[in-house]
């Protein structure tokens, strides 16, 4: 099969300053795609800015003969994701692909966090997410293409100690795909997300330099970069890390009807048969799950 190419592609990549964004970005531009840095060149926890990590990426993709240009607009302000995407119009006409990694850190136990770091955190992976997405979607509808790629994480999917403000933000990402891959689907836009494994600033002090060494962003990027090609499926929940791709998905069990007047202890006794894997499923939208508990009515 020939390989994956994006010659006349436009691609927006968030976060990529340094770490998972910056391996997305040389990616693309490596297979033809003009891309859009964009980085607010903070720290972990959001504090400070710079514009160089983005100008680095940049810098790094035109000596590998490539096009870029930097952005270093912060994600949640409304006046600088405007900016960004009037670069990537301005510039060349077109944007094909958004790659919403953009992140922050602000752990601790929810018993010692401030509601201001929630509130935080959550701002910049859901709305920093949300805000890219909705000034590019009437410019992909329009072009009949679009392709982008949401962050979720382990954390979201499954939880992680010290890190409640993370975790809600992350699963909410997958709650935004579930409903975009939907209304994208007559304008063939395909929406997906990435649970990445891999060592960045935001991990390197949680691993030794050897488990880092080997899940290296490099090692990310080939699924995320799939997830942007014409080929890519939507709805798509995959994880990667260490050269390891699978894909999470949300199961239902085929559960029991219970009767027209359940009571809460035909509920409790009924337990093990509700939670029953065999026959579970995973639904493509809320539809589907309804016509379930429908069928179940009707046959009980």
């Amino acid at each position: 099969m020939a390989d994956i190419r994006f010659d006349g592609k436009v691609a927006i990549v968030t976060g990529a300053g340094g770490g998972l964004g910056r391996a997305h970005a040389l990616e693309l531009a490596r297979r033809g795609a003009k891309v859009v840095v964009n980085d607010l060149g903070g720290a972990v926890d959001g504090s400070g800015g710079s514009s160089a990590a983005a100008d680095h990426t940049v810098a790094e993709i035109k000596a590998a003969g490539g096009e870029a240009l930097a952005n270093g607009s912060s994600v949640t302000d409304d006046a600088g994701v405007a900016h960004m995407i009037a670069q990537a119009m301005d510039a060349w006409g077109r944007i094909d692909i958004l790659i919403a990694n953009a992140g922050v850190l602000r752990d601790k136990s929810f018993s010692k966090m401030e509601i201001s770091d929630f509130e935080f955190v959550v701002g910049v992976h859901l709305m920093g997410t949300v805000k890219p997405t909705k000034a590019v979607w009437e410019i992909m509808r329009e072009q009949n293409y679009g392709r982008i790629v949401v962050t979720t994480s382990s954390t979201g999917l499954y939880g992680n100690f010290g890190q409640t403000n993370y975790g809600a933000a992350k699963l909410s990402l997958v709650g935004f795909m579930n409903t975009l891959k939907l209304e994208g689907q007559k304008n063939n836009i395909h929406v997906n997300a990435i649970s990445p494994v891999a060592g960045t600033r935001m991990t390197e002090n949680l691993m030794p330099p050897e488990m880092l060494k080997r899940l290296a962003p490099e090692y990310v990027t080939p699924g995320v970069v799939y997830l942007c090609s014409e080929d890519a499926p939507t709805g798509v929940v995959m994880t990667a890390g260490g050269g390891v791709f699978a894909q999470a998905r949300i199961l239902e069990t085929e559960g029991v009807f219970l009767g027209d007047h359940v009571s809460v202890e035909d509920v409790r006794d009924a337990f093990g048969k509700i939670g029953d894997e065999a026959g579970q499923s995973a639904y493509f939208n809320g539809g589907e799950q309804t016509a379930k508990f429908f069928r179940k009515m009707t046959a009980g």
